[in-house]
Parts: structure tokens; sequence; C-alpha cells
């Protein structure tokens, strides 16, 4: 049986992937900061009887990375799939971001990725079998205003992501890159309240459109069965995006050039902001 290992699992897409892999008959090892403040998954897998099992780690941290992977490869043998799906939000302004939450959020996007893929490739390599799922965004393929330190990380991931998948195909080794658009997570119960005295009006806007698009919400689910459905295909495929509105947002960033781009973020009207985004994509936003 295949065994896989998902970070990130104890809410949203991390655990919905979880599940559905063990649903897939993979042996799962999901990983989690403090697995008793999420007790669903092992709920879930006890009663469905799923070949998954938590186990702590913390991917900011290189001990807890070192120690949990060990303990996977010598309870399992070896790792087929690494789903690393662990993330943060981190939402402000460049001005006024402290420079201390841009390097929490490229920790855990970026280098908790990073420590992970590390951590098992060797193994994959050497098996020349191995299959490793980067969990990111289409803020890794554009960005927005109050969106900076997170997109930094995503698009940072997507580099990395790109060579990696360049330098391990000759060892039969697949990279492939989650890119979905807005899902129902709890990521979005954790933005930041905007200070009442900010000098920027793009970060408000954001948080606006999130919530119109949440009235329609998209469960964590579809990125999960993405996630299996790419697993089992064997494609070489490096990236996916998942969601009703990834594909349109992307191309709407593509028809536009950089400065057009940036002059749509940065109209000075909130009701002509709100006209563009109902014009382009159908979403009433309240300003």
């Amino acid at each position: 049986m295949a065994v896989s290992l998902v970070t990130g699992a104890s809410t949203g897409i991390g655990l919905a992937t979880a599940v559905a892999l063990g649903r897939a008959g993979y042996n799962v090892y999901a990983t989690m900061r403090n697995p008793s403040r999420a007790p669903e998954l092992l709920s879930t897998a006890a009663r469905e009887k799923l070949p998954i099992k938590v186990l702590p780690m913390d991917v900011d941290d290189d001990a807890s990375v070192r120690r949990t992977f060990t303990a996977a490869v010598t309870d399992g043998g070896h790792i087929d799939v690494l789903v690393n799906n662990a993330g943060i939000s981190m939402g402000g302004p460049v001005e006024e971001l402290p420079l201390s939450e841009f390097r929490k959020a490229m920790e855990t996007n970026y280098f908790g990725v990073l420590r992970c893929i590390q951590a098992v490739i060797t193994g994959m390599r050497e098996r020349r079998h191995g299959h490793i799922v980067n969990v990111s965004s289409v803020g890794g393929r554009l960005s927005a205003p109050g969106a900076g330190a997170y997109t930094a990380s995503k698009w940072a991931l997507e580099g990395m992501s790109e060579a990696l998948a360049g330098e391990v195909n000759v060892f039969g080794i697949r990279v492939s890159i989650v890119e979905p658009g807005v899902i129902d997570t709890p990521i979005f119960d954790k933005l930041r309240t905007i200070p009442a005295n900010t000098r920027y009006s793009g970060e408000r806007r954001m948080h606006a459109l999130y919530r119109a698009s949440l009235k329609n919400p998209v469960s964590p689910s579809l990125v999960a069965d993405k996630i299996v459905g790419i697993v089992q295909s064997k494609t070489w495929k490096l990236r996916h995006l998942v969601g009703p509105d990834a594909e349109p947002y992307l191309q709407y960033r593509a028809a536009k050039s950089d400065e057009e781009w940036v002059q749509m973020l940065s109209v000075e009207s909130d009701r002509e902001w709100a006209a563009i985004i109902k014009r382009e994509f159908g979403l009433d936003v309240d300003l």
C-alpha cells in the first residue's frame, strides 16, 4: 500500500486531503502542530476505519521535522507521496506590516515546505519513485494590496517548486503545484483586524472580496479530491488550478499589462473598484 504524509492536517484542505487519501487506500501520516487541539481527523478515521495516523510536527522547527519524518519512515518503510499543505495567512500593507510578520510567512509557507522536501527527497531519489505536491494559491501567480507577505511566500514556493521539478524529473520523482482560489477554510477566520488609521484601502477591499466569494463557499474537499486525482493520474503536469474562481482570476490578470493591473488595484474610488469586481467576476462586494 502506498504511503503518504500530509502537513497541516488539523483543519481545512489538509484535513480533507488526509481523509481523501485514506479513503483512496493510502496509508496516511497526517501531521499537525498540536493533535490534541484537532480531534476531528482521528474521529473520522476511527469511524470510517481509515489507515490514518496523526503525528505532531511543527514545519517551522528543524528538529520537529526530522523527528516526525524519521518516525513515519520507521513505521511505514518509506514515503511515496508528500503533500505540503501547512501554511499561514499574513495580511497588511508593506509599510505597516512588521518585518517579523514577513519572516513568519516565509518561515512556514516557504522554509517549512523546504524542510519537508529535504527530509523526504533522498529516499525518493534512491528509490527512483515519489511525488511531492505543494499546495500554493492563485496568490502564487498574482499579488494584490495587503497581500505582499503572503503572496511573496507563495511566489517563492512556486519558484522553488519549478526548479525542483527540473532537478528530480530524471529520478522519477513528480512535483505538482496546486493553486486553489478562494476556498472555505479557517484561514479566512484568521485575517487580521485592519487598523482604523491605515493609509491603505487595498487590504480592506480584498477582505470584502473574500467575504463576497465565501457567500457561495467552496469546500476544501474539492481541493482534496483534486490532489488525490493528481496523485493517482500519474501526470507530470506541474501546475493545477482548483476552484471556480481560480482560472478566471488568472485569466483576468494575464489579459492585463502590469501597469493596467496596478491601476485597477489602485483606483481611488471604492465604488469604481466594486463596479470592476461586479463586472468582471459577478461578485457584489460590501465596502
